[in-house]
């Protein structure tokens, strides 16, 4: 199988993407966001331990996956991408105002060595913040994320913008019509 063109990656996004504005949904080269930590004998046990988490919660293993990411919290206090991901599971397990505690704790955390977590985070924090109804805080928090060049980010901005929500309804309304 063949790699995709540029071109057709950008008619993907366009078509996945379809609130986004067109100058938006067109690909741009994007910096790779990446998380710089030191290389302590605590930190890749912490990294082990947040990586089998993560497994446990992708096959469904909520509390045990909760239990080791929990250790891994003891381990490195400090890691921002623990809090994030320990977040992802509370919101799993529906424990919203824990994962906002969490994610918030992750943006407080990193600095700018940690420019992906930091941006997973703004992004997860915009989500709980919306699931809340705390629209302009999660304006706030996808606008720093979509700075960071995130497309879901940009996607949520659109959609919370209410002149788009307008236009949105109303083009949905002349499309109904002419079916």
């Amino acid at each position: 199988m063949s790699a995709l063109s540029e071109h057709d990656k950008a008619v993907l996004n366009c078509v996945f993407n379809p609130h986004l504005p067109l100058e938006e949904a067109i690909l741009q080269p994007q910096e790779e966001l990446n998380d710089e930590e030191e290389n302590t004998p605590e930190i890749q046990c912490a990294s082990s331990l947040e990586i089998e988490a993560i497994a446990l919660a992708e096959r469904g293993n909520l509390s045990e996956a909760l239990n080791v990411i929990n250790s891994a919290v003891e381990m490195a206090p400090k890691k921002p991408s623990l809090y994030n991901n320990r977040a992802y599971i509370f919101q799993y397990l529906r424990k919203f105002q824990d994962a906002l505690e969490d994610v918030t704790a992750a943006i407080n955390l990193a600095s700018e060595k940690h420019r992906k977590t930091l941006c997973q985070a703004h992004c997860q924090r915009g989500v709980l913040r919306r699931k809340f109804n705390n629209l302009d805080l999660a304006r706030e928090d996808f606008e720093i994320a979509a700075k960071m060049g995130n497309q879901f980010a940009k996607a949520q901005l659109v959609e919370l913008n209410p002149y788009a929500a307008l236009c949105n309804q109303m083009l949905r309304q002349v499309t109904d019509a002419l079916k």
